[in-house]
């Protein structure tokens, strides 16, 4: 009997270390290589496009930026020529922008980060609450840490006309995405954890209005895109589609037109590889722009919200890993139907960046980028390390599952064995 015990014991045992190992495996990138063997940007912007070939069928633009420097890139499509000057529809790396936009504000002195957002709030406030809702601030807003429970995930609208007004939008949104009922309200405790939220960034939108007294797009051009020579950036559709518009795929090949947004600030701004590339290399000195100050970018770089450990988020950019010199690489992704997958990636320790625009893929730039992290730094990025955890855990369930059959084979073959 006691025999069986410590076999139990160990299988035990040796089931928590293979799990353990998988886990560090995966998080530390051990069994990883990076996608370029040379540290030269050609050779990664090589390998880059042979994977973007291997596996694009619409449109993607990548631009790579060394020491604050364009440092060459490529573009591709399946119909209409693309390159860095043409433009997409970004997604969820709006709120990247729209993040600035806000910082402008708190800069001027006309909102403070940390007083109760509904201060600066007249055509619309948050539902009631089991909740303080003092407690929603920008701050907190910023690094979706503001207790929202909307979850949104926009779809858009397939005309202009069919857009709801901000208020509308904030009571109940009808484009919400699938699994989301769309209405902004208090879920949990302000400050107690991290929620994804973009009703808070269409909150933000509507809170840029309120504060400025002019349309958030005509805000952000003057404020933003305006003094950082992105000059072929918007949120204003009919102005994007004068621009001229990357062809939008569909996974299966097909085009079909960019959506219309009420949540522009979340999920409908309109840009290039160009400018995006402008917009790093614009923090990378602080003689190079004069929209948001040194002290503020860092700010916004600072963790405000972690999972599992992990620092995760800041105000306005995603955490990706740590960089190596006491900070993280930093920048946004955006996704959104039928196949938008865009995404930024930023050190401000060496000025070194990504960006990757495309449609037809859901989440080839994603994976571009974290290929780029992972080339710089070592380190598995966060959205790459969630993007294998559905594979990890099939390897912890698996072996898991071996070693246990093989510790009860074991056990059975000894039960066999003849007393002496």
């Amino acid at each position: 009997m006691l025999r069986l015990i410590f076999l139990a014991v160990g299988t035990l045992v040796a089931a928590l270390i293979w799990a353990v190992l998988v886990f560090f495996s995966v998080s530390e990138g051990w069994i990883r290589t990076p996608l370029a063997s040379s540290d030269t940007p050609d050779a990664f912007v090589a390998a880059a496009r042979r994977l973007a070939e291997e596996e694009s069928g619409g449109t993607l633009s990548l631009m790579l930026i060394e020491d604050g420097d364009g440092a060459g890139g490529f573009d591709i499509s399946a119909g209409a020529p693309v390159d860095e000057d043409s433009v997409f529809q970004v997604a969820s790396l709006s709120k990247w922008l729209t993040a600035w936009g806000v910082m402008v504000l708190v800069e001027d002195g006309a909102v403070d980060l940390d007083a109760p957002v509904e201060n600066y709030l007249t055509r619309w406030t948050l539902p009631e609450s089991e909740f303080d809702p003092s407690g929603v601030t920008l701050r907190r807003l910023l690094s979706h840490t503001a207790g929202l429970s909307d979850g949104l995930g926009y779809d858009g609208f397939d005309s202009a006309g069919d857009v709801q007004s901000l208020e509308e939008s904030l009571t109940r949104a009808e484009d919400a995405s699938p699994g989301n009922d769309g209405a902004v309200r208090i879920g949990a405790e302000p400050g107690s954890g991290w929620d994804y939220s973009g009703g808070g960034y269409t909150l933000m939108q509507l809170v840029i209005e309120e504060v400025s007294g002019d349309a958030f797009s005509e805000f952000m051009e003057a404020r933003i895109f305006e003094p950082l020579g992105m000059n072929r950036t918007t949120f204003d559709y009919a102005r994007a589609q004068d621009l001229g518009f990357a062809e939008n795929y569909t996974p299966e090949g097909a085009t079909e037109p960019y959506r219309h947004y009420t949540a522009l600030g979340a999920a409908s701004l309109f840009t290039t590889t160009a400018d995006m590339a402008r917009f790093i290399e614009a923090q990378t000195d602080e003689d190079g722009q004069d929209v948001l100050s040194e002290e503020t970018l860092e700010l916004m770089r600072t963790p405000h919200a972690s999972q599992l450990g992990a620092d995760i988020w800041g105000l306005g950019v995603m955490l990706y890993a740590p960089n190596g010199h006491g900070g993280h690489i930093i920048g946004h992704d955006g996704n959104n139907e039928p196949a938008i997958n865009t995404a930024a990636r930023f050190d401000p320790a060496t000025g070194d960046g990504i960006v990757v625009l495309e449609t037809g893929s859901r989440l080839l730039a994603t994976r571009l980028a974290g290929e780029w992290v992972f080339w710089k730094t070592g380190k598995v990025d966060n959205l790459m390390f969630a993007l294998a955890i559905e594979r990890m855990l099939l390897w912890i369930a698996g072996g898991a599952l071996l070693i246990l059959i093989g510790g009860a084979w074991i056990g059975w073959r000894g039960s066999r064995k003849p007393r002496a």
